[in-house]
């Protein structure tokens, strides 16, 4: 499938895989995606716990492991934290449609 975009300069091919799977084949629903992306990041956060105990406890030789583990949990709770604020919005702003 082609996309022309509203400037006439960018296209972006999109693979007919994707496309049969999002039309059929493989049904997954918003509360599994939304279900695994929270483990995934709750996963993180974990792995973030064991490495700071683990520096905390002198078993780390390398620091540079620990910081990594750190960021990537804490990026992965914010992007989770924009993610639920927009949710939150896209809510009330339908709640506050007049039908």
């Amino acid at each position: 499938m082609r996309i022309d975009f509203l400037d006439g300069n960018s296209v972006v091919n999109i693979p007919n895989k994707t496309l049969t799977n999002v039309q059929g084949t493989t049904k997954t629903s918003f509360s599994d995606i939304l279900n695994k992306s929270l483990n995934e990041v709750n996963q993180l956060l974990l792995n973030s716990d064991e490495w700071n105990e683990k520096l905390a406890l002198g078993q780390v030789e390398n620091v540079h492991q620990v910081t990594i583990a750190t960021y990537k949990a804490e990026l992965a709770l914010q992007f989770t934290m924009q993610v639920r604020n927009k949710i939150i919005d896209a809510y009330n702003e339908i709640m506050r449609m007049t039908v």
